[in-house]
């Protein structure tokens, strides 16, 4: 069952390109789960808050089946994703890593009582949909234990997929609708309850947040030309999820060109390219609980 959180996203309508997502990342984000669970204590537990499809967790569960061990706790408010979660990650972790899913969401105030302090908090692409994002990484630097490590992925590069010049429609679709994105995102943020500006970058508001040691680093996402099939299926996704939710934005012509682009019966579909790519970068942003 779809399911709406507070934003007003429909996140289950959204696993299979979560998926696919979670599958293109995965060579890229192994060194940041790596370099993050590396300075853990022993039998850490690690928090992931909007879990998501469970791609990073699964990481996670690899790293720590590599030491001794330690607990994974799955949270996210869709059940879908949950559930699907708790699968991938369970199939992933060896018999030394327990895993665990709570149903919760970061803009739920009970959510310190239905998960454990951990030792190493992650939340990816969660906290911009809080209305108070301030207050929301200081929930998070709340379920740290002493010493423990708060990391977001929040920022970095848009991804990019499509040549300047597709054949159909007018050049430089792609900008489009990454500026259209943009404007869907400045309503959504206007539009979440209690929504409050943060005129600041992440790394301040990590140290605002009661952190130290803060620092950020990037992960090269690079899947170049000609693709994979699992690369073009994504695209297809990709392309049509920015032009449903940001279509107001655009004109007719851009609009008649994306349903050109992703109809598969179509000449022009994009999952027949040789000439589609992914480039972008993720921005961590992490720092520790004195």
């Amino acid at each position: 069952m779809s399911a709406h959180t507070h934003d007003d996203i429909d996140w289950a309508d959204r696993l299979a390109q979560l998926r696919m997502a979670d599958t293109l990342d995965a060579e890229a984000l192994a060194p940041v789960a790596r370099r993050l669970v590396a300075g853990l204590p022993e039998r850490p537990v690690v928090v992931d808050v909007g879990c998501g499809a469970g791609g990073m967790s699964v990481l996670f569960a690899r790293e720590l089946g590599r030491r001794d061990g330690g607990t994974v706790v799955l949270v996210d408010a869709t059940p879908a994703l949950l559930a699907e979660a708790r699968r991938v990650v369970s199939a992933a972790a060896a018999g030394s890593v327990e895993v665990v899913g709570q149903s919760g969401d970061l803009a739920d105030p009970e959510l310190a009582g239905r998960v454990p302090a951990a030792d190493l908090m992650w939340a990816s692409g969660v906290v911009h949909h809080v209305g108070d994002q301030q207050a929301a990484l200081r929930t998070l630097a709340g379920l740290l234990r002493p010493g423990g490590v708060l990391a977001i992925a929040e920022g970095g590069l848009e991804m990019r997929c499509l040549p300047w010049e597709l054949g159909v429609g007018r050049p430089g679709l792609e900008p489009r609708l990454l500026a259209a994105r943009a404007a869907w995102f400045a309503r959504m943020r206007a539009g979440i309850s209690g929504s409050v500006a943060m005129p600041y970058g992440w790394t301040r508001a990590l140290r605002e947040a009661g952190l130290e040691d803060v620092e950020s680093f990037g992960a090269l996402i690079d899947h170049p030309m000609p693709g994979s099939d699992l690369l073009r299926e994504y695209v297809v996704h990709r392309v049509g999820w920015l032009a449903e939710s940001a279509g107001e934005w655009l004109d007719a012509d851009d609009r008649d060109t994306v349903a050109a682009l992703t109809d598969p019966e179509g000449p022009d579909f994009l999952g027949r390219r040789d000439d589609l790519f992914l480039f972008g970068a993720k921005a961590i942003h992490c720092g520790r609980l004195r």
